[in-house]
């Protein structure tokens, strides 16, 4: 009987460890971060262009379809976006709440909120096509949102607050696919190198901003394989029907800017580190992305270049309405819309983005 015993009860110490282990590493990283700021596009934006006058919105069926009691928010997917799953994974709250909403609490302030605006970009013309709101005005709202914080919690401790905040920022794909690669404007004056160079001194001064409001913890994510998008490659495949290979020609594009974009943060890094406490992480979202496209069915994805709701071809935002069709099982599926991950695809990129996050956090 001792000899089965003994065995059990070294089981169930080792269990209680992993569990205090697990306990310990939450409370960490609650502990380091005070709340989440979010600027960028539709990826991260929970609806705040439900509260300005843009067609490109998605507070309404099917989008939300995942969401508790089924009810569309105003984010561009079925369900929790990747901050969403952030925001939980830090310890802050189950959904980052949008900005503009009117109902916003003093405690949503406090935690964190999201300034993005589906359609946005770096590229201050991006914004004025669809009518919705530049990074430069998220940036506004971020230093009126100091503001209200400092009437809160008095200027010392919002200092304090500010720099234990995590900053999470995500945008530039409209910048090409709708932007430089659809519209001439800016192929007239850039070539796609120096483009790509004009996009991240955007980033660069963004960054510098929100460092000098006390923002000490800078997570910037990376740019999709763009030519996988299901809505790239209708446009450019030769039979967007039978030929639904990713576009290389784009995805590249996005490498390219991707790897620009870790040196131009790497070098921000060791600036900042020189004369003040920062850190500032690149966060990869084309190689998940890739990986679920590439080894969907190793993941238990069945579908990787449509989207689930309607033909999958080209429906987003308005198009993807209450009369569409809607796929039996969204979670199988890679892409909810023609340009959007599902919420299953979200949460595996912040899965994969855990041990940056943790660095960024804890370091």
């Amino acid at each position: 009987m001792g000899t089965f015993i003994y065995p059990l009860l070294s089981l169930v110490n080792l269990h209680m460890l992993l569990v205090l282990c697990f306990v310990v590493t939450t409370e960490a990283l609650v502990k380091n971060v005070s709340a989440l700021y979010v600027f960028g596009d539709s990826t991260v934006d929970p609806g705040n262009n439900n509260y300005i006058n843009t067609f490109f919105t998605s507070n309404f069926p099917p989008y939300g379809i995942d969401m508790p009691n089924h009810v569309p928010t105003g984010r561009f997917t079925n369900g929790k976006l990747g901050t969403d799953f952030l925001a939980s994974y830090v310890g802050l709250k189950e959904l980052l709440p949008p900005y503009l909403d009117p109902k916003l609490s003093d405690k949503e302030l406090i935690t964190g909120v999201s300034f993005a605006s589906a359609g946005s970009g770096f590229d201050p013309l991006t914004p004025t096509f669809s009518n919705v709101i530049p990074i430069s005005k998220q940036l506004e709202y971020f230093k009126e949102c100091k503001k209200k914080l400092e009437g809160l919690l008095g200027r010392e401790r919002t200092e304090n607050h500010m720099r234990n905040a995590l900053i999470f920022i995500s945008a530039g794909t409209n910048d090409f696919v709708v932007n430089y690669f659809s519209v001439p404007i800016r192929r007239k004056s850039y070539t796609l190198f120096t483009y790509q160079q004009f996009l991240l001194q955007h980033v660069k001064e963004l960054i510098q901003n929100l460092w000098a409001e006390g923002a000490r913890k800078i997570a910037v994510a990376g740019l999709p394989p763009m030519g996988c998008l299901p809505i790239t490659i209708t446009a450019i495949s030769n039979n967007s029907i039978l030929e639904r290979g990713c576009v290389d020609k784009f995805s590249k594009v996005a490498r390219d800017y991707n790897l620009m974009l870790q040196h131009e943060l790497f070098f921000m890094q060791q600036n900042f580190s020189s004369y003040a406490k920062a850190k500032i992480s690149y966060i990869d979202i084309y190689g998940p992305l890739a990986n679920m496209i590439e080894g969907h069915q190793n993941l238990g994805f069945d579908e990787v270049d449509i989207g689930c709701c309607g033909s999958g071809f080209l429906e987003a935002g308005f198009m993807c309405n209450k009369i569409s069709y809607v796929c039996p099982d969204p979670s199988k599926y890679v892409f909810w819309d023609s340009i959007h991950p599902s919420e299953r695809a979200y949460h595996n990129i912040l899965l994969a983005a855990r041990p940056t996050i943790d660095a960024l956090v804890n370091g």
